[in-house]
């Protein structure tokens, strides 16, 4: 992967669908928490330089504070966050929490209804790329049609320089191929968290997972 996305579980986690919500219960129910997370991302960070960012609901960073969250996600290496239930222009906050730790960069999200207003706000507030999500739904919906997500990405396009990356509802080689001539990166998520909420216990669960995480990348290279 060229970025891993990971998601800090929520209780309420209104972008995604059953998939990821099923797999935030699990991990709440375990005891995994934001600091715990930040720990791990501080091991993670002795074996790869791979860009790490966090997908987080707005009240979970509120409750550690702004200015700790930044300061921690700083230090233990974490490159940038996003909020899905955080609009740009109710950002402030945070944002000058990430200028005064220095990071991690903000990536906000723009959607097929997303009228021009929004997309010139969002692209002025991004400082990392631009997350396209490609339906009107939520995570793990399936994505049907190309035609318009290519049309809407290369509105945005040609409107910023920033890269844009596009995510929700791809979940095959294929799809990542096809995303990828248009699109400067490809998000693949509830595909992955299904493979391992399903397969974890048996034996083919490590080669599943590393076939769904290379086969798109080879698919798109």
């Amino acid at each position: 992967a060229d970025l891993i996305e990971l998601g800090v579980p929520f209780s309420d986690p209104i972008a995604d669908g059953p998939v990821i919500q099923q797999a935030a219960e699990r991990a709440l129910k375990s005891g995994t928490t934001l600091t715990k997370i930040l720990s791990t991302v501080r091991s993670l960070r002795t074996k790869t330089k791979v860009p790490l960012i966090f997908m987080a609901y707005y009240n979970t960073i509120l409750a550690m504070g702004l200015e700790t969250f930044c300061g921690e996600a700083v230090s233990a290496g974490v490159d940038g966050i996003i909020v899905p239930d955080l609009p740009p222009e109710e950002s402030d906050a945070l944002y000058h929490a990430t200028k005064g730790a220095g990071g991690p960069v903000q990536i906000f999200l723009l959607a097929p209804t997303s009228t021009p207003q929004r997309r010139k706000e969002v692209i002025k507030r991004t400082n990392g790329f631009i997350y396209y999500v490609s339906i009107t739904g939520i995570t793990g919906a399936q994505l049907t049609d190309l035609t318009q997500v290519k049309k809407n990405v290369q509105t945005i396009q040609r409107m910023s320089k920033k890269p844009v990356a596009v995510g929700f509802g791809i979940s095959t080689p294929d799809q990542a191929h096809h995303v990828a001539q248009f699109a400067d990166g490809v998000i693949i998520g509830s595909a992955i968290v299904r493979t391992i909420a399903e397969q974890h216990q048996g034996s083919a669960f490590l080669p599943n997972l590393k076939a769904l995480t290379k086969n798109p990348k080879t698919a798109i290279s």
